[in-house]
């Protein structure tokens, strides 16, 4: 399941240590150019050895890697966080992050009233008349 030894496709690898949540958004991602080894961009059959550096850009979260296993079969998340050492920044604050508009369950479709209330509150200009 797990090797020291050779190389694995970069898809592949963010894919089995659960950086991402399928192969083909992985690849998606490589092909965007959202991820980078040892500082260029990458193809999805690039080969990743062991002590390369991962960057990947993924749900609007950057990730730093370091590879220190190789594996090409998805593996469980404990064994997955042995695979890599996490050099990437804490993710931003709850507060710092723009809420979204939530309604109730079964509020239905918003009113005039409340989509100007929506406006207002997210400093949107509304209407001059």
């Amino acid at each position: 399941m797990a090797s020291d030894e050779g190389s694995v496709r970069v898809d592949s690898w963010i894919w089995s240590v659960r950086l991402t949540k399928t192969r083909s958004m992985a690849s998606s991602a490589c092909r965007a150019g959202h991820v980078r080894v040892n500082g260029e961009r990458v193809k999805p059959a690039h080969p990743v050895r062991s002590g390369d550096e991962v960057r990947l850009r993924h749900a609007g979260r950057d990730r730093v890697v370091v590879v220190s296993r190789i594996v090409r079969k998805r593996v469980g998340a404990p064994v997955a966080a042995e695979c890599f050492v996490d050099n990437s920044p804490p993710p931003p604050p709850r507060e710092h992050t723009v809420p979204i508009g939530l309604r109730d369950r079964g509020a239905g479709r918003p009113t005039k009233r409340d989509r100007r209330e929506m406006e207002r509150l997210r400093g949107a200009p509304g209407d001059l008349g």
